[in-house]
């Protein structure tokens, strides 16, 4: 196809990464207790989506360790995961290369009652694929031409669409990457697509820019998230989630445990018949 012809219609961006970093802080006291009604106001969200059969689908893109993961796991925290699930999959399949590009995400969406967040999603091939060249022209122009109607379908099926992308500094950016160096419980963080990123942050730039131009639409619009500081980026993503789902509070009264009855033919077994976790400390 025609690539000048395929982004003639191509809009200039009204979101450009930051180029200074924010150093704006927020006290952890104050944190944790936004954080603890945030979480409290996100099961009642979850037994509305439950109740009204909703179908959410909230889709989480940005720079490498923007921190994704981290609003993500405080999203996570309260709920059940039978009803809000996280997908974040990995390299596609030689299969799945041969299948239509949305297809193995299309399997992954929710069913009434269900909530779903994506931790990076068909926009790969926007991101990652584009700057690194694992696909071709052609692929790229037609997910930029198939995608907003992929999303305007998704929507007139009954799915609420959400997405979001965490916009960090590079000095920000270049802060967590060392960080993760020097800790060994988060250096399988670093992969190998994140290291090649650090050469390519111009590209990666422009080739976000360009996918707000063609997918940055009134239907699905982006929701940026400046993520520079961890704790008011969390708050700022869960307070706007909370804002986009209209939902009633059906927390259910009080519960009361029934006592427990004790019964007399009941006889325990003896507990060296038990194998017990060594207690190390």
């Amino acid at each position: 196809m025609n690539k000048n012809k395929t982004r003639k219609h191509h809009k200039s961006p009204d979101h450009i990464e930051p180029e200074k970093k924010d150093n704006r802080r927020l006290g952890k006291k104050l944190y944790k207790q936004e954080l603890r009604k945030m979480q409290i106001e996100l099961v009642k969200m979850q037994e509305w989506v439950k109740q009204e059969q909703l179908k959410v689908v909230v889709i989480f893109e940005g720079r490498d360790a923007a921190g994704k993961g981290g609003v993500i796991k405080r999203i996570m925290e309260p709920l059940n995961p039978r009803i809000c699930r996280v997908v974040a999959l990995g390299t596609p399949t030689e299969r799945q290369r041969m299948q239509w590009y949305f297809q193995r995400y299309v399997t992954e969406l929710p069913a009434g009652g269900e909530m779903v967040l994506f931790d990076r999603s068909w926009y790969n091939r926007a991101g990652v694929e584009r700057v690194m060249g694992f696909c071709s022209d052609e692929e790229y122009d037609e997910f930029m031409r198939s995608c907003p109607e992929f999303e305007r379908m998704l929507i007139r099926s009954g799915i609420i669409l959400i997405k979001y992308w965490f916009s960090v500094s590079d000095e920000e950016q270049e802060l967590r990457f060392q960080a993760r160096l020097d800790d060994p419980t988060k250096r399988w963080k670093l992969s190998p697509m994140d290291l090649a990123s650090r050469e390519k942050w111009v590209e990666y730039s422009r080739a976000k820019d360009e996918m707000f131009g063609y997918t940055d639409i009134k239907q699905s619009p982006w929701y940026v998230v400046p993520a520079d500081n961890k704790r008011r980026a969390r708050l700022n993503c869960i307070h706007h989630l909370l804002s986009k789902i209209p939902y009633k509070d059906l927390t259910p009264e009080p519960i009361e445990l029934p006592p427990r009855i004790e019964k007399d033919n009941y006889i325990r077994p003896p507990i060296t018949d038990q194998t017990f976790v060594p207690e190390i400390y």
